[in-house]
């Protein structure tokens, strides 16, 4: 598969040398074209990239070597163009301005957003690291701007460190990626995507319900940064069970 990346930063590098060491073609394009070549001669300098393909196996790989990715770097435009799937991972205050110059190369395109619109929460105690939403609904925002793309929240809820990491399997469950979308072909290709970095993906329902997915990114991220195991406050799906009140 073809993929678009907009952007040079480390969700870009992480899920793209990963999908790059999946066999997949990345085409770089960033607004500073020394950063997206920097980036594309990075993850091809890796060899094999941190995870062998996957491609729908139900084993999780280790580390090892496999066929040598093929990254390329350039404009955005040339990022759009020819792409599959195209990876939006530009900081939310850059969204305007890239939304509104491409929103016609975007059209029909599989967008996927893994934005978060973060920001310090300026009424936690003092010495604690919290964060708060900027916007509620970026994802809404993303389809609003460009109506002819086809955008899939995906891959929000955790830093770029974990995905670009070798572990996939966490108290004996794989690591999954919740996506929110309203198109069932991108979806599709979403979750392929997901597959191929060794990652389980599952459907969390229509685009309305990502503000969801960028809230719940805020609270645990915040409580990581704080210190507390936000894994912990959930249990197992074989015991979160509930009576519906009569």
């Amino acid at each position: 598969m073809r993929i678009g990346i907009i952007g040079a930063g480390a969700m870009a590098a992480a899920l793209g040398g990963g999908w790059a060491a999946a066999g997949h073609e990345v085409r770089i394009g960033a607004r500073s074209a020394e950063a997206g070549r920097e980036l594309a001669a990075r993850i091809g300098a890796a060899p094999g990239g941190p995870r062998q393909p996957v491609r729908r196996s139900t084993e999780v790989p280790g580390i090892g070597s496999a066929a040598t990715p093929v990254v390329s770097a350039g404009d955005i435009v040339s990022a759009i163009t020819d792409a599959d799937a195209v990876l939006l991972a530009v900081p939310v205050d850059a969204l305007t301005a890239v939304l509104g110059e491409h929103r016609d190369a975007l059209a029909g395109k599989v967008l996927i957003d893994c934005t978060n619109a973060f920001l310090p929460d300026a009424a936690a105690p003092e010495g604690v690291t919290a964060f708060v939403l900027s916007e509620d609904a970026v994802a809404e925002r993303i389809a609003a701007t460009v109506p002819k793309a086809h955008v899939v929240k995906a891959f929000n809820l955790l830093a770029a460190e974990v995905w670009a990491g070798p572990d996939r399997v966490f108290d004996g469950e794989r690591l999954a990626v919740p996506l929110c979308g309203d198109d069932v072909d991108a979806l599709r290709t979403v979750a392929s995507l997901a597959e191929d970095l060794a990652l389980q993906p599952f459907p969390a329902g229509g685009l309305h319900r990502a503000k969801y997915l960028e809230a719940t990114s805020v609270f645990t991220v915040g409580l990581w940064f704080a210190g507390a195991n936000a894994r912990a406050m959930l249990p197992p799906l074989s015991a979160a069970f509930a009576v519906a009140d009569a």
